[in-house]
């Protein structure tokens, strides 16, 4: 018989064979949009390493990530202490995922976790912020005995069926009706959470402190005064923490600013799992917990087949002792401070920048019609063909000649989001400032970026 060699899998030796397939695999089997979508603004790049909050492609070739998988990796790329934890619970061979013991992981990350709310008592962990949010609303409705739900205009809280339903983007409800019966209001509008809350069938109110999209956070005194409201017609306050959650916003969660305000459900995900174990866990008052698992014949019903797993919550266990052994929130503070600062001192010099928002380490820039007459002309040709197509156009030139990963805060937005991994250092504000001062002046002078906007404008039309 033929010796073919050692058999087993090798994953290096696969990368290396097929790794240069990346984007026909991905037109092949998976989402052929997104390949499409990056060849079209010239995000095609194959990056080939990443550590702390920089990658490299096959160049050698630094980037700065300003993104952070969407706010996934909260210490940057490759902590060795994350990766230590992991190589121990893989080299410890634990019984894992019996589902008939109690692991001692679980109990020690929900003991870490619930200490940054001391108001909180019990923790659910599932595997994304999707499920986190799911639980919530599951949690909430049964605690309270009543089915609807409140939430934000322009919210994101997901896009499993339940999430859906409290999604403030009709762009990505569209077509998936019937969903949940529930009911938006405007960020802030109290009088119409009062008039809802008379109705006598809400369970609680969804919220994100800050809004993802857009970059809007809710105004002084809402939440507070908010869950006054809520509480005295027996409904909840959940908080959305998935994306705020973790330092993001220069406190662990972005509800923390302000004073007095103690959700009874909490929801997190992204920057738990070190960028490594897809994580979710909703945080809830022990009273809520007890009364949907009220008896043993109740004890599962509510579950997920890999929470709780061992390798999450070493990840997490491992993400909450840096954050405390670094100084992660402090310097998520410090370095957002700096950041926003000195991109707030550049709306005076810019007419096409008018506003830079935010909190800690997640910063809205916006841009605007401009007052002069040549500009003006061609920010109304962008906007006629598809409203978002000027704050892409900024985005370009940041990846391809500053070589700094951002995007747009969501679709038909004027809105780029920052939100680095929570290590970036003054270095990499600098870096970040000088590259966007570029290509702000490139746009003001009618530079190249705007030969780029007619390929969108084009683009854009063919889409239609």
């Amino acid at each position: 018989m033929k010796d073919d060699g050692p058999k087993g899998f090798d994953l290096a030796q696969l990368l290396a064979e097929r790794g240069a397939e990346r984007y026909e695999l991905h037109t092949k089997y998976l989402n052929h949009q997104l390949p499409r979508m990056l060849h079209t603004i010239g995000f095609d790049k194959v990056y080939e390493r990443a550590e702390g909050a920089h990658f490299w492609d096959a160049e050698g070739n630094d980037y700065l990530d300003m993104l952070a998988g969407f706010g996934v990796m909260g210490l940057g790329r490759h902590h060795p202490v994350v990766r230590k934890a992991l190589h121990d619970v893989l080299d410890a061979s634990l019984a894992d995922l019996t589902r008939f013991d109690c692991q001692p992981l679980p109990g020690l990350l929900a003991e870490k976790l619930l200490t940054h709310s001391p108001h909180l008592d019990r923790v659910f962990f599932g595997n994304s912020g999707t499920e986190a949010v799911e639980t919530a609303l599951k949690f909430a409705r049964y605690a309270t005995g009543k089915p609807r739900i409140l939430y934000c205009a322009h919210a994101f809280h997901g896009l499993t069926t339940g999430a859906l339903s409290v999604n403030g983007e009709a762009g990505f409800r569209d077509g998936f009706a019937p969903l949940l019966p529930d009911t938006a209001i405007a960020l802030g509008d109290l009088d119409a959470l009062r008039r809802e809350l008379k109705r006598g069938d809400v369970a609680g109110l969804v919220v994100e402190p800050i809004q993802g999209k857009g970059v809007h956070a809710s105004p002084p005194g809402f939440l507070r005064a908010g869950q006054e409201l809520l509480h005295k017609y027996k409904a909840l306050l959940i908080a959305d923490e998935v994306q705020t959650g973790l330092g993001r916003t220069g406190d662990f969660y972005a509800y923390q600013h302000e004073e007095g305000v103690e959700p009874d459900l909490v929801c997190v995900a992204k920057a738990l799992s070190g960028g490594y174990v897809p994580v979710g866990a909703t945080l809830g008052k022990d009273w809520i917990f007890k009364r949907v698992y009220s008896s043993m014949d109740r004890v599962l019903v509510h579950s997920a087949s890999f929470g709780s797993n061992a390798q999450a919550m070493a990840a997490g266990l491992a993400v909450l002792t840096v954050m405390e052994d670094e100084e992660i929130v402090a310097n998520a503070r410090r370095t957002g401070d700096l950041l926003r600062e000195r991109l707030a001192a550049l709306v005076g010099r810019y007419e096409l920048l008018h506003e830079v928002r935010g909190r800690g380490l997640m910063i809205g820039i916006e841009f605007g019609r401009p007052s002069s007459l040549k500009l003006r002309s061609r920010w109304t040709m962008l906007q006629a063909a598809r409203k978002g197509l000027f704050a892409q156009m900024v985005v370009v030139p940041l990846l391809q000649k500053h070589r700094i990963l951002t995007q747009v805060s969501g679709d038909h937005l004027e809105v780029i989001k920052l939100i680095p991994p929570l290590v970036i250092d003054e270095a990499d504000v600098d870096r970040f400032v000088t590259a966007f001062t570029a290509v702000m002046d490139d746009a003001h002078n009618g530079g190249l970026m705007w030969d780029f906007g007619r390929t969108l404008v084009k683009q854009a039309v063919a889409n239609r």
